[in-house]
């Protein structure tokens, strides 16, 4: 297809007029391709890498076809499903600035945000329902939307939704539409797990690739810069160097964990870089005004995770930083698609250290050529060889963020090993002499008697109280002989008469009971009466 501008592309008239207003004349490869066939009704398979113009591409046939219709409380005319929070809210932006000639109602449920002032704008109708699939089920759990009268189905960043582990809400959602449904299905990679949900729930899809999945822009320079060390001190200091010497406009540095997000976070502070967080432990305010002060470039650096690394659209993001190699080849090209978005320059720099060797191999296996080294590059024999052991998402253990360099510990170690050395040198002889002298049979003195008193210096037995517990039963006669059944010397202290054992409990329930005599004439209720307990057999 050749098309080159909006108006070859079947869209209606208030569609190409917010396109004009938005400033943009040219569709990209993805949107020539994806927008006709989208508006034609067919179900469409788009594959490109990020920062192609994917969400324009299912945005603006969206706004075209529904024009017509009205929306019912509680019942969406469409949905479009996305992995995170961050890229819910730029696909409710994008409505925002594409439809400002449209009376849609677009409705948001995403984490972080009261239910009530979701469930309001639901129940007034809503013809756009962008949701992230945790919420959207609970919002169906608790009986407050109907999913049978969705007309248009769209899935965005399926891969990064195999990812967050949610193919199972996916599939659960999708057996809640209606089977008449246009199904509109955009990735930037293409596992198997993504082919079986495209063969189970697309329709003769229109497969729409233009280019190699898994694959990064050329608009981007890659270079990787190789520290020997494995301590995270010294990272820090390399990505301080890189940054330095690069001219950065504005970038993000990725983290693989978040803990090292709030860690890089406290040292690029501490080292006066303007610099901001953004990870998933954050709540929603939090994320959304960090994001929205990145945006505006009061904040110049910012750390984050991979929360940040697909299908956020940040403009003229001069630099991406890989403090950490990702685990997996496919998030670093999402990683990198952050810079040189819409055919703009970007530079992306990734620190590598022994630990990473086998991710690297991963790396140029997927982009199919040797990566480009700043600096000096690890030898052969290191590539070879690597590392044996390989960090997890734990980390190293024991692992301290803000250690100490080697050095100081070094010289702390020795400190203190010069003044055990001269404990032992003082108190060294005596020991010697007493290894060195002959061994004696030591004989053991016995303990000297402690002096009687009272009845035992008169010549008395002591007397032994009962232990706790035995009180009110015979002493034992001996050392370990049974009890005897003969008289007790002992005395009741209330009736000062000899002590007799009480009869056992069985015993006790066999006397006669009697029942208090009652006159003749009396009339005595039946729950005044002296209950008796029946005899036990």
């Amino acid at each position: 297809m050749q098309t080159t501008t909006f108006a070859e592309l079947g869209l209606s008239a208030k569609v190409q007029a917010a396109i004009q207003a938005a400033g943009y004349s040219i569709p990209t490869p993805i949107q020539q391709q994806a927008i006709p066939v989208a508006v034609s009704g067919r179900d469409v398979l788009g594959i490109a890498q990020t920062g192609t113009g994917k969400t324009a591409g299912f945005v603006l046939p969206m706004l075209a076809r529904l024009e017509t219709g009205r929306a019912r409380a509680r019942m969406p005319r469409s949905l479009i499903l996305a992995p995170t929070r961050e890229l819910a809210a730029q696909v409710a932006q994008s409505f925002e600035k594409y439809g400002i000639n449209h009376k849609l109602s677009v409705a948001l449920l995403i984490g972080g945000v009261s239910f009530e002032e979701q469930l309001r704008k639901l129940d007034r109708g809503v013809d756009v329902l962008i949701a992230t699939p945790g919420r959207l089920l609970d919002h169906f759990g608790r009986g407050k939307i109907l999913l049978t009268g969705v007309e248009i189905l769209v899935i965005d960043e399926a891969d990064r939704m195999l990812d967050m582990g949610f193919i199972p809400d996916i599939e659960r959602i999708c057996k809640l539409l209606p089977p008449a449904r246009q199904t509109l299905f955009f990735s930037a990679t293409m596992p198997p797990e993504i082919q079986r949900l495209v063969d189970t729930f697309l329709r003769d899809p229109a497969r729409i690739e233009v280019a190699r999945p898994a694959t990064t822009a050329n608009t981007i320079t890659q270079l990787f810069r190789y520290c020997a060390s494995t301590e995270d001190w010294q990272k820090r200091e390399a990505l301080r160097e890189l940054i330095r010497a690069e001219n950065v406009k504005n970038a993000i540095i990725f983290c693989n964990r978040k803990r090292d997000v709030a860690i890089l976070l406290k040292s690029l502070q501490k080292h006066a870089f303007n610099a901001g967080a953004l990870h998933g432990d954050m709540d929603q305010m939090s994320r959304m005004a960090t994001l929205d002060a990145f945006r505006e470039g009061r904040i110049q650096f910012l750390a984050a995770s991979d929360v940040a690394a697909r299908g956020l659209d940040i403009p003229d993001v001069s630099h991406i930083f890989n403090f950490d190699v990702p685990w997996q080849s496919d998030d670093y090209v999402h990683r990198i698609g952050r810079t040189g978005r819409a055919g703009k320059e970007g530079r992306s720099l990734t620190i590598v250290t022994p630990d990473d060797f086998k991710q690297l191999k991963d790396i140029e296996k997927m982009l199919g050529a040797a990566v480009t080294w700043i600096g000096v590059a690890p030898s052969a024999e290191e590539l070879a060889s690597g590392s044996k052991r390989r960090r997890g998402r734990g980390g190293r253990q024991g692992a301290r963020p803000f250690a100490k360099p080697r050095e100081a510990r070094e010289a702390g170690a020795g400190r203190r090993g010069a003044a055990q050395a001269q404990a032992r040198a003082r108190n060294g002889s005596s020991r010697d002499q007493g290894r060195d002298a002959p061994q004696q049979s030591a004989v053991r003195e016995p303990a000297p008697q402690r002096p009687l008193h009272g009845r035992q210096a008169r010549g008395a037995e002591p007397q032994v109280s009962p232990a706790k517990g035995q009180r009110g039963q015979r002493p034992p006669q001996g050392n370990g002989a049974p009890r005897s059944n003969g008289p007790s010397n002992r005395v009741d202290s209330k009736t000062r008469q000899p002590w007799e054992p009480r009869p056992a409990r069985s015993q006790r329930y066999r006397e006669d009971r009697t029942p208090s005599p009652v006159g003749l004439g009396d009339h005595v209720p039946a729950f005044l009466k002296k209950a008796t307990r029946p005899t036990p057999r």
